[in-house]
């Protein structure tokens, strides 16, 4: 269940509002009466409900590792730019 707070009211009273979102409520933040912004608790397992729902896997390293692997072998790196220009066989000047 979520619960609509002004950011005048979320702004003056953040710990409490913090507090009930690590305690699993969601808040939905409104400014003039129009929603701008979500506040959902972090759960540690939501990524990975999700990487099953779509069939995925979720890192666990950091990004830039997890992209170090996923580079296929002999793929180039840089830009996409650059990448295609190597296919073609072009080459910076």
């Amino acid at each position: 269940m979520s619960v609509s707070v002004g950011v005048r009211e979320l702004r003056q009273n953040l710990s409490r509002y913090l507090d009930r979102v690590k305690a699993g409520q969601e808040l939905v933040v409104t400014e003039h009466g129009r929603e701008v912004a979500r506040l959902i608790p972090i759960a540690a397992d939501a990524y990975a409900e999700l990487a099953a729902v779509v069939g995925a896997s979720v890192p666990t390293g950091r990004l830039e590792r997890v992209a170090e692997r996923l580079r296929a072998p002999g793929a180039p790196a840089g830009t996409t730019d650059a990448s295609l220009a190597e296919s073609r066989g072009e080459r910076s000047g």
